[in-house]
């Protein structure tokens, strides 16, 4: 009998957060904070929550957050996070394979930041159910890379899709959703010798009418 020793997506990204205490910077994406400083909190969805900055940034603002990602080391340190910023009761961590199972319920914001992935990831799909998840006059919030710096070699192969790609992809019903921002902007994010660099990013918010 032989068995499929490929590791999982969830190992993959156990194994990646395992490399580093931190993966990232433990601020909130930029755009996100952009983007939803002016919302009224409300319920809202973290896909792809990473150690936790961006679910406790929202939850500081108000927010009653449920917050999702594929590995459970992340989750962890998610978790210890809030529990630091004393914001724990505030946010409902929660482990899903989002091409497997998808968070229940409404939300007034779901957002979506960076979900590009190592493994077989069905984002297009994923995404649709995202846009299925907000509620009426809530907000969806999608925000990935423009491009890969030249450090990343790992992710050459990896789909990069414009905001007009990505609303097109979510085929959403006409006269039922409102564009609010589509466009490209740019970060300073350092490489891995610490020397700012600049990247481009997207970002596409759409309004549930």
């Amino acid at each position: 009998m032989t068995t499929d020793s490929t590791p999982s997506d969830a190992e993959l990204w156990d194994e990646r957060y395992r490399e580093s205490r931190r993966i990232w910077s433990g601020n909130p994406n930029t755009a996100l904070v952009r983007e939803v400083e002016g919302l009224t909190p409300g319920r809202a969805l973290d896909l792809g929550c990473g150690e936790g900055a961006d679910a406790v940034w929202l939850a500081r603002w108000g927010w009653q957050v449920t917050a999702t990602d594929i590995s459970r080391v992340a989750l962890d340190r998610a978790a210890e996070h809030a529990a630091e910023a004393g914001v724990a009761e505030r946010i409902d961590w929660q482990f899903h394979d989002l091409g497997v199972s998808f968070p229940k319920g409404e939300y007034d914001l779901v957002s979506a930041s960076f979900l590009h992935s190592m493994g077989d990831l069905p984002r297009e799909e994923i995404l649709r159910r995202a846009a299925s998840a907000v509620a009426p006059g809530g907000v969806l919030l999608i925000v990935g890379h423009a491009g890969f710096p030249a450090w990343e070699h790992d992710h050459a192969h990896m789909e990069l899709p414009t905001t007009d790609e990505v609303l097109a992809s979510l085929e959403l019903p006409p006269g039922q959703w409102d564009v609010l921002v589509s466009e490209e902007h740019e970060r300073v994010q350092n490489d891995p010798d610490g020397n700012p660099t600049t990247r481009t990013d997207n970002a596409l918010k759409v309004r549930r009418r």
